[in-house]
């Protein structure tokens, strides 16, 4: 009997020592997977700025400032990317004569794309938001950011560089519309710090998109101006000399763009 129990102790023993190890080891996969996430998401973008020599707008919409709630176009950026990431019969699918609330396009808005969303997400949501402004403000024309409502950034907008410059980031709540949507939903500002009660699901750090050098992960709570420690994957500069004051768009075609 004491030979059992002293068994079943180690068996406990080496079952408590391993668990952690084991969380971590899933938590560390979960990492990767982000990190890559946020590198496709990246490379879409590019691709985006290459095929139309502006990125996406951030929403779509007659007017402004953007509203959290049901009402409107609010097409968001991430529809618009859709076909540079191998969604594209999502994209063909969506109904861009009616809004983003419409029952037309429930299909779409109900469609999972495993690239929007961080497997440590409990809800099996969107978690990839990108940035409108430097500052806590309503999502609206006038936003310093490089998505915000009908938006058309080139790159001589971006006046630090890409390598400067917040394009996206993670967030533990999509909030209550949908990936499709122009809202915060999809689209936060600086107003609250990296890592942050609102920031990234993994227990690591908070991830995010920088425009030429790639993703960062942030191990700290860093002030924008001071980064501390973090870690980068860089990723492939594809329109390195391709867009310039040549190809820059006409006002026309950078508002057709808008009607996506």
């Amino acid at each position: 009997m004491i030979e059992l129990l002293t068994v079943i102790l180690v068996i406990a023993i080496l079952i408590a020592l391993l668990l952690p190890a084991v969380q971590q080891a899933r938590e560390a996969a979960r990492v990767a997977t982000c990190k890559n996430n946020l590198q496709q998401i990246g490379l879409a973008m590019q691709n985006y700025q290459m095929a139309h020599r502006v990125l996406p707008s951030g929403s779509v919409n007659s007017t402004g400032p953007i509203l959290n709630q049901p009402v409107g176009y609010h097409v968001g950026w991430l529809i618009q990317i859709l076909p540079q990431i191998d969604e594209k019969t999502a994209f063909i699918g969506y109904d861009f004569n009616v809004g983003v609330y419409d029952l037309t396009n429930r299909k779409v808005v109900n469609h999972r794309i495993p690239y929007f969303s961080c497997p440590s997400s409990s809800n099996d949501n969107w978690n990839y938001v990108g940035c409108h402004n430097d500052s806590e403000s309503p999502i609206d024309v006038n936003n310093n950011g490089v998505l915000f409502l009908n938006s058309s950034i080139r790159e001589k907008d971006l006046k630090d560089g890409r390598s400067h410059t917040f394009f996206i980031g993670e967030a533990s709540d999509g909030g209550f519309l949908s990936w499709t949507s122009g809202t915060s939903s999809t689209l936060r500002n600086m107003g609250h710090s990296i890592n942050s009660s609102t920031g990234t699901l993994n227990s690591f750090g908070s991830r995010s998109q920088y425009g030429r050098r790639g993703e960062y992960f942030f191990e700290v709570n860093p002030e924008l101006d001071g980064m501390g420690d973090f870690e980068m994957q860089a990723i492939p500069d594809l329109s390195e000399g391709l867009l310039n004051d040549k190809n820059e768009l006409t006002p026309e075609e950078r508002l057709s763009l808008l009607k996506v």
